[in-house]
């Protein structure tokens, strides 16, 4: 939160400045993902090789006239050589986590209540920890298998199968040993369980 009050407080000349400082940069990065030279671009955009450097370096201020037509030549959106962030995009830009050896890619963006993660267990043999903590879990498994231990019960999920649990009991959850696991973790606070949608039993289903 304290990121978002000192963005609020600049000037948005400061924050004009701060994003051309990034091109620069973001410039050498996708040439060189591309296997493009100096020489090379210059002759596709027609832009001086001592331009192009200098533009690199954050020597030479970026403008329209330059960027067209090195977003031409790369063949890319003239946004991903300034680095706008796209207007609306609904998609959550998650950056993975590590925590002993679990990756974690956070898919809620706002603090407190429901926490969501998708999360990778890598091919482990590890012995059980129970641990009791306040809250609610529910769990999917996307794919491979996935051991849980809640209190006297030791099972195994499997791809689409769930479970849900209140973590006052003693609890664990990790790789069987036979391969890595990838599994959705949705968290919150005691007293928010999840709700999922049934669906209607069809006629003659329960008869």
């Amino acid at each position: 939160m304290s990121g978002m009050s000192d963005m609020s407080g600049m000037s948005g000349s400061a924050q004009t400045d701060e994003v051309l400082a990034e091109v620069g940069p973001r410039l050498r990065r996708i040439r060189k993902e591309r296997g493009a030279t100096l020489a090379g671009l210059s002759e596709a955009t027609g832009i001086s090789v001592s331009t192009l450097s200098r533009l690199e370096s954050g020597l030479r201020k970026p403008s329209l006239l330059l960027l067209l037509p090195i977003a031409r030549a790369h063949q890319v959106p003239l946004d991903e050589l300034v680095g706008a962030p796209p207007v609306g995009d609904p998609r959550v830009r998650a950056k993975p986590i590590v925590r002993h050896g679990r990756t974690h890619w956070p898919l809620t963006r706002q603090p407190g209540g429901l926490q969501a993660f998708k999360v990778l267990e890598p091919q482990r043999r590890m012995a059980p920890d129970p641990r009791t903590h306040e809250g609610y879990e529910w769990l999917y498994v996307l794919s491979g298998r996935l051991r849980l231990v809640l209190g006297e019960h030791d099972v195994v999920l499997g791809a689409g199968e769930a479970a849900e649990f209140d973590t006052r009991v003693p609890h664990w959850f990790g790789s069987t040993g036979e391969g890595p696991v990838e599994f959705l973790s949705l968290f919150g606070p005691q007293g928010e369980r999840m709700h999922v949608r049934a669906r209607p039993a069809r006629r003659g289903e329960d008869d």
